[in-house]
């Protein structure tokens, strides 16, 4: 998320901070390679002008110019700035009125509402507590209503039962109707959408909201498609009224156009971001945490969050005391490379890391990734309980045996079982040296090596 301008970005300010002492004509030449950073990354050129307008007013003045630390204070303005274009504060789903509270998704086809409404679905079940009803109200694209019903039980929440034939204004009263019956905290419905904004659309959902009256209208739009994506955004708040946004597939979109114009265009916040293609990959959207990210300064707060709720305390604590004891096996690494898969894999972890920007090159060269990830996982899995146990008994044709079993290679064991003996290693040195004195030895030498 935000790579490409996150590069661009930390390369203009790094320039700045070498310079020590700056002239207004270092500012307006940063504010120029900005501009073009921003612009690249599909950024809509009104939302650019205003934000280079307003860290030039506050960048070129005697305070920054000759303070002690001149890069350092642009660097700060421009995350100020970066925070206020991105909403200031996280946006909150406003579902606090007398239930059942409606949700609206709206959206283009193919945004990914549907998948989206499931995953609010499940997100408002497991985090609020929320007794959830789901309703699809397309009845123009074949077996969406089906597919809603599926997601639904995916995500253990209910869905209305579909009665062919009816139009969605009477699905959407007999929603409201069962869920003031059955004792539902939230109605979601799911729209139907098109392959582009025309009138009928408008005037069906206008005729939704009119008859339900949401406490929340949310506008699903692909981040992916930039420039489109805002003036979507801008047409449906204009003809609908819109109360916030959730941008889906924010994993995929290196550039971020989207998701710092839409708020500015609409004035509405971005409230949800989808980051995958699982159900629970469906994240608030906090703006300070973004503009830090965006910066290079990391997200240590979304990571402790991740970690969190993805980890299993006892799980993990007897994992701790097994590592203290020095008997960490193949089955306990398992354990930890799944961890790291739940938290989104290396992608995820490393990118809320502060600086991590600066070593892309050296992450890419270690080939850590996700699918190496998968890849050991398969090799553990093809080892026998005793195998895992005691890997010192991996001789030649058992590693064959495996390497055919995990569709792997011969080589990629080894790797992972030196990476493994590096960690035997590593364990057994703070046994014997004490957690203090090991942390200022370091770790062993290689152990990130592939």
């Amino acid at each position: 998320m935000f790579e490409t301008l996150s590069g661009r970005l930390n390369n203009v300010f790094d320039r700045l901070k070498r310079r020590g002492a700056l002239r207004e004509d270092d500012v307006e030449a940063a504010l120029r390679d900005i501009r073009i950073a921003l612009l690249e990354a599909d950024v809509a050129l009104p939302v650019v002008k205003d934000f280079i307008a307003s860290i030039r007013e506050r960048a070129v003045g005697q305070e920054v110019l000759r303070s002690v630390t001149p890069g350092q204070m642009v660097v700060k303005i421009v995350h100020d700035r970066l925070v206020e274009l991105l909403g200031g504060e996280a946006g909150e789903l406003k579902l606090t009125g007398a239930p059942p509270q409606v949700v609206l998704m709206v959206g283009l086809q193919g945004s990914g509402k549907t998948t989206t409404a499931a995953k609010l679905g499940l997100r408002l079940r497991t985090r609020e507590r929320k007794k959830v009803l789901l309703a699809s109200l397309d009845v123009q694209r074949p077996a969406a209503q089906e597919q809603l019903a599926v997601l639904a039980r995916q995500a253990g929440v209910e869905s209305l039962p579909i009665v062919p034939g009816q139009p969605p204004l009477e699905i959407a009263s007999r929603a409201s109707d069962t869920a003031s019956r059955q004792g539902f905290d939230v109605v979601i419905l799911d729209t139907a959408g098109r392959l582009h904004i025309d009138e009928p659309l408008m005037e069906e959902l206008a005729a939704v909201r009119d008859r339900t009256r949401p406490g929340e209208t949310l506008l699903v739009a692909d981040a992916l498609t930039g420039q489109d994506a805002v003036n979507l955004a801008r047409e449906f708040h204009g003809r609908i009224g819109i109360s916030g946004i959730v941008l889906t597939r924010m994993d995929g979109d290196a550039r971020g156009g989207a998701a710092l114009s839409m708020r500015a265009v609409t004035g509405q916040p971005i409230k949800l971001v989808g980051m995958g293609e699982k159900l629970d990959a469906l994240e608030g959207f906090h703006p300070d945490r973004v503009a830090s990210r965006i910066l290079g300064m990391g997200d240590v707060v979304s990571l402790v969050e991740k970690v969190a709720e993805t980890v299993d305390k006892e799980e993990a604590e007897k994992l701790a005391a097994k590592m203290r004891k020095g008997s960490f096996d193949l089955d306990d690494l398992a354990t930890q490379l799944r961890q790291m898969n739940r938290m989104g894999g290396f992608g995820g972890v490393l990118g809320m890391l502060p600086g991590i920007g600066k070593l892309k090159q050296q992450i890419a060269d270690a080939n850590l990734d996700d699918k190496m990830i998968a890849r050991q996982l398969a090799i553990i899995s093809s080892m026998t309980p005793k195998e895992r146990r005691s890997p010192q008994i991996l001789h030649a044709s058992r590693k064959r045996r495996i390497a055919a079993g995990s569709g792997t290679q011969v080589q990629e064991i080894n790797k992972l079982l030196k990476q493994y003996q590096q960690m035997q290693t590593m364990m057994k040195r703070v046994k014997k040296m004490g957690h203090q004195q090991f942390l200022q030895r370091g770790l062993p030498p290689g152990l990130l090596q592939r």
